[in-house]
């Protein structure tokens, strides 16, 4: 009996251990942008270990894989025009606290046919699934239509997108992807989320850090703005009025 009672206490952390794992990797965690920069492509892979280092069997439902890039979130502002009078004006915005700036996602198999719409929300699988975090206190009516529109600003400028069937896996066990990074992706700290997913759960899930920044003349500017921004104003403003004023000249001389 109390052997009994033993197994059925540790029973689980068992069914626990027995979860499959997953190795992930990227092909590039340092990607540097210079002015000759047009976008990278990124290679995801890695492998899935099942309990006792063996492949799923013929009568065993295969496992699906989802691998998700997300850039540093950021404060975001959208406006909705309206004509007036025949002129397109701001007729009302609505301010996010935190969206990403970059989302990309690939999988094996369209992810409606993976896991449920709660699911999806929990781990924020899909554009239809992103928790933008609106500020104001809107209908839930309004908010859709400025999360769908801010969703479609971002796909329209190929910082959101979705590419279902992207994930290829082979044997069970090797599995790989890849995302392009577009020309305009800002810079910072972004994540490679991979996910596990089998018969509507997601098993097992693992995070890598990619990091984007600026190089040479780029950096040097972004820095100075960043750490000096009077300085740096004062000589941008100096700057244009240089050139504003040698082409001026160069205009009276010609």
């Amino acid at each position: 009996m109390r052997r009994a009672g033993a197994l059925a206490l540790l029973a689980p952390l068992l069914m626990g251990q027995a979860k499959p794992e997953l190795v992930p990797d990227v092909s590039q965690r340092d990607i540097e942008i210079a002015y000759s920069f047009t976008g990278a492509e990124l290679l995801l892979f890695g492998a899935i270990l099942y309990p006792g280092g063996r492949a799923p069997g013929e009568g065993e439902r295969p496992a699906d894989i989802v691998v998700v890039i997300k850039g540093p979130t950021e404060s975001v502002v959208v406006r909705e025009k309206s004509k007036v009078a025949g002129i397109w004006v701001n007729a009302a915005q609505m301010h996010y606290r935190s969206a990403p700036s970059f989302y990309a996602m690939a999988s094996s198999r369209p992810i409606r046919q993976l896991v449920d719409e709660r699911t999806r929300a929990i781990y924020e699988l899909g554009l239809d699934s992103l928790q933008l975090s609106p500020a104001s206190g809107a209908t839930p009516q309004i908010q859709q239509r400025f999360d769908s529109g801010l969703v479609d600003l971002k796909r329209r400028n190929g910082l959101f997108y979705e590419a279902p069937g992207a994930v290829e896996i082979t044997g069970g066990v090797l599995y790989r992807a890849r995302l392009t990074i577009p020309a305009r992706v800002p810079v910072g700290r972004f994540t490679a989320e991979t996910f596990l997913i089998r018969d509507g759960r997601v098993l097992a899930a693992a995070v890598r850090p990619i990091e984007i920044r600026k190089s040479g003349f780029e950096r040097f500017v972004a820095t100075s703005a960043d750490r000096n921004a009077v300085a740096y104003g004062l000589v941008a403003v100096g700057v244009s009025f240089l050139f504003g004023w040698g082409a001026g000249a160069l205009w009276r001389r010609f």
